[in-house]
Formats: C-alpha cells, structure tokens, sequence
C-alpha cells in the first residue's frame, strides 16, 4: 500500500518545488524509512542543476518503517542513519577495502550522480504517476524514502535526530579525511582551509586525533571563532584578494618553524583554492583536497617541491557500517560536537530559506525537520 509524502522535487533546471510523492512497499532487500531530519550542504544546492527530476537530499536519519523479506539486521521502530555510500561487497573496489567507491553501487564513481544499483526500485517513488529518482539514491528532504537496506545504519544513541543525520555526510567527509584518509598522527600539526560544516569536522577530527597544533584559515572572523570552539589551536584571517592563499601560507610556515604544516586540508570548493594546501605543508607533508573541486585549475607544479603528497578523497574513505557506529560512540562520549554544530533547523516549507542561509554563509549547518 503507497503513502503519499511531501517532499522536496528538484526540477533540473536551478529550481525546486515542495509537492507531494508516492511512495510504495520495499521490496524484498529494501526499507521505508520515515525521514526525521536531513541535513543539507551545498550538494543539495548544486544537484538542483542536474538537468533532471530528483527527490533533493542525501544527508538523513528517521526511522524504520516497514522492511523487505530479506532484511534481517532491522526492524519497524529501528533508529536509522541513511548512507548514500552502498556498498556492494563484492567489485573491484569493496573487495579492496573501497566501499566508498563501490564500482556497481556508488551515486557518484558509477552512475555519476544517476541511477544505479543502490537505489531501492525506481517505480516505488513516483511524482505526478511517473518514476522519480531520488538524489544520491536516497533522496533524504522529503517525509517517506524508500532505500536499500544497505543504505540504513541503525541508530543506537539517545541523541537528536537532527544531530545524527549530518553524519551522513558532512561529518564523515571531514572526519574520514582525517582519520582514514591522512591518517594524522598525534603530535603533528595540520592547517584546515574553509571553516563551514566540512572543515569544522575536520577540525573536529584532527582535534581528536591529537594533533598538536591546528590552524584555521577563513575570510569569515565569525567562523573562525566557531573553529576555535571546535579544536582549532591558532587562527589565520585570510585577505579576500590573497591569491591562491600565498600570504597565508607564509603565516603558517611562521607558525610551524618555518617549514608548513604536516597536514593540510582544502575544504572551500573554490577551484582558484584547490592548490592552495600544497603551499601550507611542509617537505613531505600531505594535502588533502576534501571539497571536491570537479574543474579544471592550473598548478604551478613547484607547490609540490619537495616529495609532497596530494590526496583527492571521496567521503572521507567511508565504511559506513564501521564508521558510523564509530562517529556515534565518539559523540557519546562528549568527544565529537554535533548538537553544537547545527546553526538552525527549518520546516521542509521553509526550505529555500535554508538554501539562502547556508549560500550566505550563515550556518555551519542547516538541517530540515520532520514532526
């Protein structure tokens, strides 16, 4: 038997709408999830251009509402966090340890933000009576979603639907890149560029690696106080007209005898920024590219001089199965900030405004509720 749900409807050309869907059983390996929050980040704005009909949305966590005959590891009532990174388990890739880059299932490395075989079936969400994609094949902004049970990672915290449903990307992003991506070592120091929800996390997971000395760097002085609520040890205000950062890196080497950082993480999005992290480390030093900058840059190749590492990662090397419980116990515990980190939540009607808030820089993250 179907419901209908409100969602949020991408167009594919720059616009959304807020109209209702109709969402149908799972099927054998799939799950209903009734949506409880969904963080959002700037994907979300970006996948309003994908030239296509989508159901918005791929940061989430609700609840268990009916489950296929295959399923066995939940049941109705179940607390889920949804994950966008499914892993098949048995390419090339999963087999290698890179569930975030499953070659069959995987949103972005095989279907390139389109259709694969981690989205539940495409007739079970239909708008206006015709099949519907939902973005990153889980499509969180809307009241009912229907997934693959290997999208759902159950809940087991007290904590705030809104808290739990950012890990589902922004917080894994930022915290893998540091801890399964650069692996930082305790003791060293690390740079962070861009101090919106991403670079927060990584803060986030730099200060709970250890690292001894992490330097925040933004145009924004309002978020570079926030980033010393978050771990950041020493802050850089960065000039608007400071090309690739060069002024700033120097202001690292000064604070990291002379030599750049150990570590150093690009987390703007700005293409003109994308070699900025090579000229923040040292000799031998690794940086990470944690944004996602999908164009063309030139780099002047001196940056890397000498034996830098440059890394590109996608969703912070995520296993969500281990991370997640992971990510969860750490916040438990009082050591990973969430509830902190959520600026403002929204009503799905208001979502536009969201949209506003998080382009103008005023959140470090936004997230839209469900009663």
């Amino acid at each position: 038997m179907s419901i209908i749900s409100k969602a949020a409807i991408g167009t594919g050309n720059g616009n959304f709408i807020i109209d209702t869907i109709e969402v149908g059983e799972p099927l054998a390996d799939e799950v209903l999830v009734k949506v409880k929050a969904a963080g959002l980040c700037h994907t979300d704005h970006d996948s309003l251009n994908w030239g296509k009909s989508i159901v918005l949305g791929h940061e989430g966590a609700g609840i268990v509402e009916k489950v296929g005959n295959e399923v066995t590891h939940l049941k109705p009532g179940d607390k889920v966090i949804l994950n966008w990174a499914t892993p098949c388990k048995t390419c090339f890739q999963c087999q290698d340890g890179n569930q975030h880059i499953c070659e069959t299932n995987s949103p972005v490395t095989a279907g390139g933000n389109g259709y694969t075989p981690g989205h539940a079936h495409l007739e079970g969400t239909k708008y206006e009576g015709e099949a519907i994609e939902r973005s990153f094949n889980i499509g969180t902004i809307a009241e009912y979603t229907l997934v693959k049970a290997s999208a759902c990672v159950k809940l087991d915290s007290d904590m705030p639907m809104s808290s739990a449903s950012i890990i589902s990307c922004g917080v894994m992003t930022g915290y893998g890149s540091v801890v399964n991506t650069a692996k930082l070592q305790a003791g060293t120091s690390a740079v962070v560029l861009g101090t919106g929800g991403v670079g927060l996390n990584v803060i986030q997971g730099a200060r709970i690696s250890g690292a001894a000395k992490i330097i925040a760097v933004d145009i924004n002085p309002e978020r570079l106080e926030m980033a010393m609520q978050f771990g950041a040890t020493h802050t850089i205000l960065a000039e608007k007209d400071d090309i690739g950062l060069m002024k700033a890196s120097e202001l690292v080497k000064e604070m990291t005898d002379g030599r750049g950082a150990d570590y150093a993480f690009e987390c703007t999005a700005i293409p003109a920024l994308g070699a900025a992290p090579l000229a923040m480390v040292r000799n031998a030093g690794t940086a990470i590219q944690v944004s996602g900058i999908e164009e063309e840059i030139t780099i002047d190749m001196r940056l890397f001089e000498w034996d830098k590492v440059y890394i590109n990662p996608l969703y912070g090397g995520a296993r969500p199965e281990i991370d997640f419980p992971k990510l969860v116990n750490l916040y438990n515990k009082g050591d990973l900030m969430l509830d902190q980190m959520i600026t403002r939540t929204y009503p799905l009607e208001k979502l536009g405004q969201a949209f506003d808030d998080m382009l103008a820089g005023k959140n470090a993250k936004g997230v839209i509720v469900f009663e």
